[in-house]
């Protein structure tokens, strides 16, 4: 049963987005959605990895990927799966936010581009997040000091050992988990036909993005509340730092129209700092850090899956004047890219977390898939 702990928890996790550009796109309309007069009711369940080795060299007894599906498996003449899609969260989130009925209005329902009636959908909660093992479960700073390396290993061994998929028909991955469908096609090119990486770059972190990681990483480890990771409240490092945070997630067009005035200035940090009074301080340490070993780029000419990777114009976290996209995709033999126009109407790096707006971009990406 879902307790109301929990669902404040997964509304945190859907107020809070990290990561981190060929053509632009005007912002897309908001589709009219197809009436889905009940919530499509996933299957949950926990696959655990015994005497797991991540790449620091720590070896866990045990390891616990949650995972959820929605739809039925389709196979082909030989047995094998032909149409599941890999759906990956963002930092700090989990694969429920990814099931909201937002998300189930714009992507999932009948007729819309991933309908849950013609594909198997699979959500799984990336190590260090949600409902898998994490830091918070009692090891604290004990926790392996996972990489995202150890997030796509531990999808890997989900979809391959434990659901029996050896080649998926597609990964959608947002922000983190756009990072981690980049690496999913250099790491394992025969085990995808394609991957649509949402709000990431195929580029190490650095500048702006690696520099916010810094700032709140220090602002917890540097505060005397923290203890070394033992602390029984959330550290003031963490809540002051958390409102520019959340500033750096938004647009700077959407912020600017929403924040007229110094009340209202007020009211979004009191806001952000309640928002983050409710995450624990070692699980958001370990989420920043573990991008440090995320460094796509020079095998981009190796990939062999299919590309179609989406930013957006006012995401502050990649942007677009440093032209990553345009100069690294002509590497990736069958990719496209699209930057998507942002407004006073979309939310910068967090517009992820809006899929009514791109949604069409989904629908062009599985045409691209079948073109062959």
């Amino acid at each position: 049963m879902t307790t109301p702990v929990h669902r404040r928890c997964v509304l945190l996790s859907v107020l809070l987005g990290l990561s981190l550009g060929c053509a632009t796109a005007r912002p897309q309309a908001a589709p009219v959605p197809v009436e889905a007069p009940v919530a499509l009711v996933a299957q949950e369940a926990d696959a655990v990895f015994t005497g797991h080795r991540f790449q620091d060299g720590t070896v866990l007894p045990e390891v616990r990927i949650h995972y959820a599906t929605l739809g039925t498996p389709r196979r082909d003449a030989s047995g094998a799966v032909t149409n599941a899609v890999l759906l990956l969260h963002w930092t700090s989130a989990s694969g429920e936010v990814l099931r909201s009925r937002s998300f189930q209005d714009a992507l999932f329902a009948p007729g819309r581009p991933l309908d849950a009636t013609k594909y198997f959908l699979i959500f799984p909660d990336s190590v260090g997040h949600g409902r898998s093992s994490k830091p918070s479960d009692g090891l604290r700073m004990k926790f392996p000091a996972y990489g995202y390396r150890d997030m796509v290993e531990l999808q890997h061994q989900l979809v391959t050992r434990t659901l029996g998929i050896r080649r998926l028909h597609a990964i959608v991955g947002l922000s983190m988990g756009g990072m981690n469908a980049w690496q999913w096609s250099e790491l394992y090119p025969d085990a995808v036909e394609g991957v649509m990486p949402i709000v990431s770059l195929p580029t190490r972190i650095a500048g702006r993005n690696l520099l916010w990681r810094r700032f709140v990483s220090g602002q917890i480890r540097d505060d005397p509340e923290w203890k070394d990771g033992l602390y029984t409240a959330p550290p003031r490092g963490w809540l002051e730092a958390f409102p520019v945070f959340r500033m750096m997630l938004d647009g700077v067009p959407h912020l600017q129209a929403a924040l007229p005035d110094a009340q209202a200035a007020d009211a979004f940090i009191a806001t952000a700092r309640a928002q983050a009074a409710g995450m624990d301080a070692n699980d958001i340490l370990y989420s920043l850090e573990s991008s440090r070993d995320y460094d796509p780029e020079g095998a981009l000419g190796n990939i062999r899956a299919r590309v179609f990777a989406l930013n957006f114009s006012d995401d502050e976290f990649n942007p677009v004047s440093l032209r990553t996209l345009e100069t690294l995709m002509p590497r990736v033999k069958r990719g496209r890219f699209v930057v998507q126009e942002g407004s006073a109407t979309s939310f910068g790096h967090f517009t992820q977390a809006h899929p009514e707006l791109w949604a069409d971009q989904v629908a062009a990406f599985l045409k691209f898939l079948e073109e062959g």
